[in-house]
């Protein structure tokens, strides 16, 4: 697969960001004549996110990219001669030279899927040295992201539908590479834009932003602007001093709300003033530098009502500290009189955006009913995912050669499961997903309107289903280094991720304690009983939140007793 000028192919992964043991792994492969047996790997998670039940796949676009571009350099070749044993054959490193992905065939949930622990969210498949070389870069890519997407969904169904939500904690993030992956991921799972104007560049984030109190606190008062004229929004009439018709608007707008017309800051509005003369269709207000109700208000509303005589309307304020919910309240009332005051209606409506360190629990309160707030922008706590930094996942051994490999441990909870694996969606009639079923790949699909018994996790007896529709999981994308359809675009993974969530049930979408959602297994006919395994037997395997058909079970019994596949 020759690399393609994909200019994001480099910033996604370098083939040398990796662990190291992969490169000792693919030398002591190379050495036993192994390097091109065909091999399968799974990468999934063991565990939902955040004490959720869900998570959202993400990554896949960034993977498929770091595949189709994956080749080694020669600075890459002789930096790994530089670690590795000084008498290691010159032909190693000549085979590392040829290496790329045009062999490697990838399976994978679509990005923005609801996943579940156990059920991969990529199956890679291809020469067994070039797929272990794979597996650090791959988890990096897939492991974050979805962490992330699954964080944003979390903040997307505490704030509900209506709430606007901005992510801008790029200055917080994890170094620049977490700063574009969380400010792409956060948009997929539910923010509306991002501050991140490379995340727009790069990836098609809407991007959104306006000032900082830095710009407000740089001016005195006394600045002279260059150029106070402002024309007309309908660019008909004469230019008007902005500055000027601010300051007589002041007088009516302290009157009105009994202050002093020295108490309004200086500095504050001679900022908003040139601010408004840069962005007159876009004006907004950073309220809170000195004082929200004695200054940052009335000076908004001075420039706001002056604009508003030349046909501008300004499009909100911002609010970065104290009481947000109820300073949002009383800047409303204030909106609302005014507006009637002055016969300005457009100024009821205009949007107030609050910020600070808005974790879950804060933005279910900013969210609440009644709330006055439009938009709510959120750094640290969707960035660095504090309440789980990391999401776990695992890239696992399956097959080789098509015999089926299994890591039995000492940790039951890291056993894996062999084979090469399907997995299926079972919906209800409402398209409402029931549970999901693993088996191996040659074992027959179930089928709609089938009565399907499994066995859920934990449970003491088995269940019956009776699927209306089901829908295969893994989606073949690449083949053999060739892509099979056209990656979704980021918008919509979007949109797909936030169809999924709203036909998930309400029980697993709750964010403390929600019921588990289930993984399972279909037997062979309708109605089969169960196999006759000994739940001892069985429990070890219910990390994975699944129960095993008969053909998979009989094949884990066999690994783990230490006979052959």
């Amino acid at each position: 697969m020759a690399a393609e000028q994909d200019p994001e192919a480099l910033a996604a992964a370098r083939p040398l960001l990796t662990d190291l043991y992969q490169a000792t792994m693919a030398l002591g492969y190379w050495r036993a004549g192994r390097a091109r047996e065909q091999a399968e790997f799974e990468l999934f998670f063991r565990g939902c996110p955040f004490g959720g039940a869900f998570a959202l796949a993400a990554g896949l676009r960034d993977c498929v990219r770091f595949l189709r571009a994956f080749r080694l350099r020669d600075a890459d070749v002789q930096f790994l001669a530089s670690v590795l044993p000084p008498d290691t054959e010159p032909a190693f490193f000549e085979h590392l030279r040829g290496l790329d992905c045009s062999d490697v065939t990838v399976r994978a949930l679509p990005e923005g899927s609801l996943a579940f622990p156990g059920v991969p969210l990529l199956q890679v498949c291809g020469p067994l040295l070039v797929v272990q070389l794979l597996e650090t870069p791959l988890l990096c890519l897939v492991s974050y992201a979805s962490l992330i997407a699954t964080n944003a969904a979390r903040l997307r169904l505490i704030a509900g539908p209506k709430k606007r939500l901005l992510e801008m904690g790029l200055r917080r993030a994890q170094g620049p590479d977490g700063g574009l992956t969380a400010s792409t991921y956060s948009y997929l799972g539910g923010f509306d834009g991002s501050s991140n104007v490379l995340a727009g560049q790069l990836r098609g984030v809407p991007v959104a932003g306006t000032l900082a109190h830095s710009f407000i606190t740089s001016f005195l008062g006394t600045e002279v602007p260059p150029n106070p004229m402002l024309a007309p929004a309908a660019s008909q009439g004469p230019r008007v001093d902005l500055a000027a018709c601010v300051e007589a608007w002041l007088d009516r707008v302290c009157a009105h709300l009994r202050l002093g017309v020295q108490e309004p800051h200086r500095g504050e509005r001679a900022a908003f003033v040139a601010y408004a003369l840069a962005f007159p269709r876009a004006f907004q207000g950073l309220l809170d530098t000195y004082s929200v109700q004695r200054s940052g208000l009335p000076n908004f509303l001075a420039v706001a009502l002056a604009l508003g005589e030349l046909g501008y309307r300004a499009v909100g304020v911002r609010l970065d500290s104290g009481d947000l919910l109820q300073q949002a309240q009383e800047i409303r009332k204030i909106f609302r009189t005014i507006s009637a005051q002055f016969q300005v209606p457009w100024l009821e409506s205009v949007s107030i955006t609050v910020s600070n360190n808005v974790n879950e629990e804060e933005l279910a309160r900013l969210a609440q009913e009644g709330s006055e707030i439009n938009v709510i922008g959120i750094g640290t706590n969707v960035v660095t995912c504090p309440r789980q930094p990391s999401l776990g996942c695992v890239y696992k051994l399956v097959s080789v050669g098509g015999q089926p490999r299994m890591k039995l441990t000492e940790d039951p909870e890291k056993q894996t499961l062999p084979g090469s694996k399907a997995a299926f969606r079972l919906l209800g009639a409402d398209g409402s997903p029931l549970l999901d079923v693993l088996q191996l790949v040659e074992e027959p699909p179930p089928q709609a309107g089938q009565e399907l018994r499994v066995w859920p996790r934990g449970a003491q007896e088995a269940c019956t289903v009776r699927p209306a529709h089901v829908e295969p999981l893994l989606r073949l994308w690449v083949r053999r280094g060739q892509l099979c359809e056209p990656l979704p675009s980021l918008a919509e993974s979007r949109d797909f991720a936030q169809l999924s969530l709203s036909r998930l049930s309400p029980e697993h979408k709750r964010l403390e304690q929600p019921a588990p959602y289930r993984v399972g297994a279909r037997p062979p006919g309708p109605l089969a009983p169960v196999p006759a395994v000994p739940m001892a037997t069985r429990r070890p395997l219910f990390f994975l939140q699944v129960a095993l058909s008969d053909k998979l079970q009989a094949l884990v019994d066999r690994l783990r007793a230490g006979g052959a596949p």
